[in-house]
C-alpha cells in the first residue's frame, strides 16, 4: 500500500450502522492528528528517499566501511518499505493519561513533525506498553485506550475503553474486549492476519519478558503462542542491544514449510526484515529430501543426544596421528618423517577448530616440520653454484632461498601428499554419517552404550537413504567437519591469490631492474608494496556463507513439543547464549511429553529456564472445542486445555465422507473470503482458497472451516489422539467430521 499523502475530507470511512462514531465530537481530535501524520509522512518518505539514493550512488569501500554501508542501505530500504506499505494505518490507537495529559498514539514505527513532536510512539517502547498491558484491575495510569480497524487505508471502525469512572465523556462502544472479540471472527487468508492492534494484555507481559536463559510459551489451541513469539522476536530485536542484526541476529524455526509461508508477511509487517526464518529441514542439505523413519525404535535410538555426541568420536578417529614413520624423497636426499613429527604437525590444530579447516594448518606444520630437518641435514650453503642451480631448474624450483626451495619440492610431493591424505583426509559430512550405518565395528566404537542388537538395526543397506532422524547426525558432522567444498575453494583462493602475488613481485622488480631514471623513481615501489595492491581479491572465488549457520544471539522455536534431543542438539549449536523462545504445548507432542518443560530443557543442556502459561483460547470456538476436549483428555488427562471466550453459534457437524464435495462448495458458495482445508483426505486436490494437509502440516495454522476426515483413521494411542485435536482445533468458525461406511458405528 502506498503512504497516504493527503486526507481526502475525513480518515474515517464508517458504515452507515455505525454514523454515531462518527460524530465530530469523537473524531475531531483524531482527525488533526491524522492530518498531521500525513505532513509527516510526506516528508519523511521524501528525506529517507534521499538518503537512501545519497547511499546507494556513494562508493562502495571495503572491509568495514563496505559492511556499513550494506547495513545502512537495508535499514533505510526496510523502514521506507514499512511506510510505503502503511501510510496512516501506522497508528494503531491511542491512549489517554488519567492525570489529564495529552493523548498518546502508538504506531508500529515512531514517528515525529518537523518540530521534533512526538506524532507516533514505537509499539515497543516503554511508552506503549500500557495500549497493551492496561487492564481493569491494573489501568497503568490509563483514563481510555482507543483502537482502530483499518480497511485499505481508511479507518471503518474503532473500540474505546474506559478506564476510570469519570472518563466516559467523548468515548463510544465501551466494551473492554469489543475491539478483540470482533477481530475473533473475521474472515481468514492464506496468510496471518494483522493482529498487532489487538495484542492482549497476558500476551504483551510475554513479548515484554526479557531475553535472558530460556523463555517457554506453553499453551493450548488459540491461545496465540505464535503470535507471541513472533511479535516477542520483533520486540527483542528493537529492545535488546546484543541481539541486533550485527551482532548475531534471531534465527526463528518453524515445524514445516506451509506453517512459514502463511506466518511470511507478520515480521516485515512489524518492520523487521532481518530475521532469518527456516525448518529443522533447511539446516541440513540432505533435509529436502530426508523422508520419515519407518522404524519407531530405529528413530528412538537416533533421537537420543548421545547420538549425536558419537560425532566427535567418529571424526576424532581421523585425527589419530600415523603410527608408522615414512622416508620422503626429495632432490637433496631422503629425509625421515617419524611418528613424532606426524604428532607435532597434527598437533597444530587448534582446540575446537573444525577438521577441514584445520587441515590446511597441519599440512603446512607438517612441511614446516620437514623443512627443519632438510636444513639440519643438508651442508648447502646457496653459494649460487650454477650446476646446483640448473639442477633445481630441473625440478621446476628456481633460485629462491633455501627454505622456500625445500617447502615447494615438498609440496609437489606426490608420495608426500598422498600420505598426508591418508593421515588427515578431507571428510564428506554424509560419508562420515553414512559409515556409521554401515560399518558395524565403527558405530560401535563411536557408540558404545548400543547393545549388539541395537548397532545391527541401525546398519541398512544404503547408507544414505536419509530420513529425518539422520539430519540431527549430519548437521554436527557439517559443524564438526566444516564444508569439504568450501575448504577446496578456500584452498583455490589463497593459491590463486600467492600467484598472483607472486607475478606483480615480478612485475615490480622487472620496473626497478630496468629503471633508468636519475632518481630511481621505480625502487619506492617497495615503499609502497604494489605487490599486494595490484592484487584484486574481490575478484578471486570466495565461498559462499551458510545463513542458517550461526551462531546467532536468539533463538526463536515453535511447536518445540515435537523436538528430540537430538534435534535440540541442532539448535543449540546455533545458540551458544542459550538465549531462547521456546513456545510448544505438550498436549499437542505427537509422541509424549510426560516431562516437565524444565525437565526436558535441562536434559538438553539448557539449565536456565522460565516458563509463561497461556490459557485463554481466542481462536477456536467454544463449540469445538466442546468436542475437541474429550478426544485429548482420553489419552492426556492433565491436557492443558484453554477456555474459550467466544461462541461462534455454529455447531459442529457430522456426515459421511459422500458429502466431502457438497460441503466444501456449499461453503466456497456461501462464502467470497476465507480460507477452509480438508485434514486426513490424501486424495483431495486442494485449490487457492481450499488446502488438504496432515494434521502434522496444518499445525500452526488456522482455518476458517476444517473438514475432518475419518478421524478414527489417524491412528490409536497418544499419537492418534493429538493427532485429531490439532485438526479439529484448527477451525476459527466450523468444523465438519465426515466418516466413510466402514468406520461409521
Amino acid at each position: 500500500m502506498a503512504a497516504q499523502t493527503s486526507l481526502p475530507t475525513s480518515a474515517f470511512d464508517l458504515p452507515a450502522r455505525l454514523a454515531a462514531k462518527a460524530a465530530p465530537a469523537l473524531v475531531a481530535a483524531d482527525e488533526a492528528h491524522f492530518a498531521a501524520m500525513a505532513d509527516s509522512l510526506r516528508r519523511t518518505v521524501a528525506e529517507l528517499s534521499g538518503r537512501l539514493d545519497a547511499e546507494r550512488r556513494a562508493p562502495g569501500g571495503t572491509g568495514q566501511e563496505a559492511l556499513d554501508r550494506d547495513l545502512e542501505v537495508h535499514r533505510l530500504t526496510a523502514r521506507l518499505r514499512t511506510l510505503r506499505r502503511f501510510g496512516l494505518d501506522l497508528c494503531l490507537g491511542r491512549m489517554v493519561p488519567a492525570d489529564g495529559g495529552a493523548p498518546v498514539y502508538v504506531g508500529r514505527l515512531g514517528l515525529t513533525d518537523g518540530a521534533g513532536g512526538r506524532l507516533l510512539v514505537d509499539w515497543r517502547s516503554p511508552a506503549a506498553e500500557p495500549f497493551f498491558g492496561a487492564t481493569h484491575a491494573d489501568p497503568m495510569g490509563l483514563a481510555s485506550r482507543r483502537r482502530y480497524r483499518w480497511t485499505r487505508g481508511r479507518i471503518t471502525d474503532y473500540w474505546d475503553e474506559v478506564f476510570t469512572p469519570d472518563g466516559l465523556e467523548g468515548h463510544a462502544a465501551l466494551d473492554d474486549q469489543s475491539a478483540f472479540v470482533a477481530s475473533l471472527g473475521t474472515s481468514r487468508s492464506p496468510r496471518m492476519r494483522d493482529v498487532l492492534g489487538t495484542i492482549q494484555a497476558d500476551q504483551d507481559a510475554i513479548i515484554r519478558a526479557g531475553s535472558r536463559g530460556a523463555l517457554v510459551v506453553d499453551g493450548g489451541p488459540g491461545t496465540g503462542k505464535t503470535v507471541v513469539a513472533l511479535h516477542r522476536t520483533a520486540y527483542l530485536l528493537y529492545a535488546d542491544p546484543r541481539l541486533g542484526h550485527r551482532r548475531g541476529g534471531v534465527l526463528f524455526v518453524g515445524p514445516s514449510r506451509p506453517y512459514l509461508t502463511y506466518v511470511a508477511d507478520v515480521l516485515p509487517g512489524l518492520g523487521e526484515e532481518g530475521v532469518r526464518t527456516c525448518t529443522l529441514r533447511d539446516l541440513v542439505p540432505e533435509g529436502a529430501a530426508a523422508v520419515p523413519e519407518p522404524d519407531p525404535e530405529v528413530a528412538r535410538l537416533k533421537a537420543d543426544a548421545r547420538m549425536v555426541a558419537a560425532v566427535e568420536p567418529a571424526v576424532r578417529l581421523y585425527e589419530v596421528p600415523p603410527a608408522t614413520g615414512t622416508d620422503v624423497v626429495t632432490p637433496w636426499g631422503d629425509v625421515r618423517l617419524d611418528p613424532a613429527d606426524w604428532s607435532e604437525a597434527f598437533a597444530a590444530a587448534e582446540p575446537g577448530s573444525r577438521h577441514n579447516d584445520a587441515r590446511d594448518r597441519v599440512w603446512e606444520a607438517l612441511l614446516d616440520v620437514l623443512v627443519d630437518k632438510l636444513t639440519e641435514e643438508t651442508d648447502e650453503d646457496d653459494d649460487g653454484d650454477d650446476e646446483d642451480d640448473d639442477q633445481f631448474d630441473a625440478y621446476g624450483l628456481g633460485h629462491s632461498d633455501p627454505h622456500a626451495r625445500y617447502r615447494r619440492a615438498l609440496a609437489g610431493n606426490r608420495e608426500l601428499v598422498g600420505a598426508f591424505g591418508r593421515a588427515w583426509p578431507l571428510l564428506e559430512p554424509a560419508d562420515l554419517v553414512g559409515d556409521l550405518w554401515s560399518v558395524p565395528a565403527y558405530l560401535r566404537r563411536c557408540a558404545p552404550w548400543l547393545t549388539p542388537e541395537e548397532v545391527a538395526l541401525l546398519q541398512r543397506p544404503d547408507p544414505a537413504a536419509w530420513t529425518v532422524a539422520d539430519l540431527p547426525l549430519l548437521d554436527a558432522a557439517r559443524q564438526r567437519l566444516g564444508d569439504p567444498a568450501a575448504a577446496r575453494l578456500r584452498r583455490r583462493r589463497e593459491a590463486e591469490v600467492a600467484a598472483d602475488r607472486a607475478r606483480m613481485s615480478d612485475v615490480v622488480e622487472h620496473l626497478i631492474t630496468t629503471d633508468d631514471s636519475d632518481m630511481g623513481v621505480m625502487s619506492m615501489l617497495r615503499g609502497q608494496d604494489l605487490r599486494g595492491a595490484l592484487v584484486d581479491d574481490a575478484a578471486l572465488p570466495a565461498p559462499t556463507p551458510d545463513a542458517l549457520a550461526g551462531p546467532f544471539a536468539h533463538v526463536v522455536v515453535d511447536e518445540a513439543q515435537e523436538l528430540t534431543d537430538a534435534e535440540w542438539q541442532m539448535l543449540l549449536l546455533r545458540c551458544p547464549s542459550r538465549s531462547l523462545t521456546v513456545v510448544g504445548d505438550r498436549a499437542q507432542a505427537r509422541h509424549g511429553f510426560a516431562e516437565s518443560w524444565e525437565e526436558r530443557l535441562a536434559r538438553v543442556g539448557v539449565p536456565e529456564v522460565s516458563v509463561a502459561s497461556l490459557t485463554v483460547n481466542y481462536r477456536t470456538p467454544a463449540e469445538v472445542m466442546a468436542e475437541a476436549e474429550p478426544v485429548i483428555r482420553a489419552a492426556l488427562p492433565d491436557a492443558n486445555v484453554p477456555t474459550s471466550v467466544r461462541s461462534s453459534g455454529v455447531p459442529v457437524s457430522h456426515g459421511a465422507a459422500a458429502e466431502l464435495s457438497a460441503v466444501v462448495d456449499g461453503w466456497l458458495a456461501a462464502h467470497a473470503e476465507g480460507t477452509a482445508c480438508v485434514i486426513g483426505a490424501p486424495g483431495f486436490r486442494g485449490s487457492e482458497r481450499v488446502r488438504s494437509l496432515t494434521p502434522v502440516l496444518a499445525k500452526g495454522l488456522e482455518f476458517d472451516l476444517v473438514v475432518l476426515m475419518d478421524p478414527d483413521r489417524l491412528g490409536t494411542g497418544v499419537e492418534g489422539a493429538v493427532d485429531r485435536y490439532v485438526a479439529m482445533t484448527r477451525a476459527t468458525s466450523r468444523l465438519v467430521v465426515l466418516t466413510s461406511p466402514i468406520n461409521q458405528g
